[in-house]
């Protein structure tokens, strides 16, 4: 079972008769994601890619139990979006929207915190267990990139996830599951609530971090492995080593401010907690190696 999302999941698409939940809802299909059910409202009674579409998720629910829902809806209707899959008892979502009102992202966490759920995103291309699932926005061609395994990994950055993935895999490692956290200033689910994910999953032996500039995510994450709350071995790179300060970089949360959230205090941290953080994307391999000749319980190479 994947942290996540795996082979038997459940999945309902909120905005799966627009131009991007059609398209992706495919590539989903063909990765093997089970998409029971669709949610426009107005578009009931249709069908998409073979998928029965609902007016509302309740009502999808009615016809079609689902474990998860994927929101393709645009940033000034997510909250709304996500507040009826939780209402309706779905307690794991997606959210790719890039741009979502800062105090409703707030409300969004605190909602999703105060029922114990998970909000993936926004500003995120998705969760996807190689093999198995995806939810979010990974094309097709990515399973020529992406190869079954047992390294997870955690992304901020949209750009640098699918290049360090490569080089994970030409290292001769797979990935349980890649979670993009999404680079707003607050996402739903932080870096180390995902390590925790991780640290009790038997099909993780080791950890990426994809971490760059902006916010406090990476050093919560070094906090927590150097507490004792995640023993699994990990490697990082962080994006942004350049930018000045107080400029934004890229999205919301890729910027500094007042000697918070560079990069330098991030590397320290991380390797003060016994990270080994690559200086380039390409390194990002051999530093697995390196954590794994370590010794890592249960690990073998693919």
């Amino acid at each position: 079972m994947s942290i996540f999302i795996d082979a038997s999941t459940r999945v309902l698409v909120q905005g799966i008769t627009g131009n991007e939940g059609s398209f992706w809802t495919s590539h989903m299909i063909e990765m093997g994601t089970e998409v029971v059910a669709g949610v426009t409202p107005g578009k009931e009674g249709q069908r998409v890619h073979g998928v029965p579409v609902f007016h509302t998720v309740r009502r999808a629910l009615e016809h079609h139990g689902a474990d998860a829902a994927m929101l393709f809806v645009p940033p000034r209707f997510t909250k709304d979006a996500v507040f009826e899959a939780l209402d309706s008892g779905i307690r794991k979502i997606v959210t790719v929207a890039d741009g979502i009102p800062l105090h409703e992202a707030l409300e969004i966490r605190s909602a999703a915190k105060a029922c114990n759920a998970l909000v993936i995103g926004g500003n995120t291309s998705g969760v996807i267990s190689p093999g198995k699932a995806m939810m979010g926005m990974f094309p097709y061609w990515i399973k020529r990139v992406y190869a079954p395994g047992r390294i997870g990994v955690m992304t901020r950055s949209g750009s640098l996830t699918n290049e360090i993935a490569s080089m994970v895999v030409a290292a001769g490692f797979g990935i349980s599951t890649l979670v993009g956290v999404g680079g707003d200033s607050v996402p739903g689910t932080r870096f180390a609530e995902v390590m925790k994910l991780f640290e009790s999953d038997p099909e993780t032996d080791a950890l990426v971090i994809i971490g760059e500039l902006g916010g406090t995510m990476e050093e919560e994450a070094a906090e927590l492995i150097a507490s004792g709350g995640c023993t699994k071995p990990a490697a990082a790179f962080l994006g942004g080593r350049t930018a000045p300060e107080g400029k934004r970089m890229g999205h919301a949360g890729a910027i500094t401010s007042g000697g918070k959230g560079s990069v330098r205090e991030k590397v320290a941290a991380l390797r003060d907690a016994g990270v080994l953080v690559a200086e380039r994307p390409s390194q990002v391999g051999e530093c697995l190696k390196a954590i794994m000749r370590k010794g890592a319980a249960g690990y073998a190479e693919n």
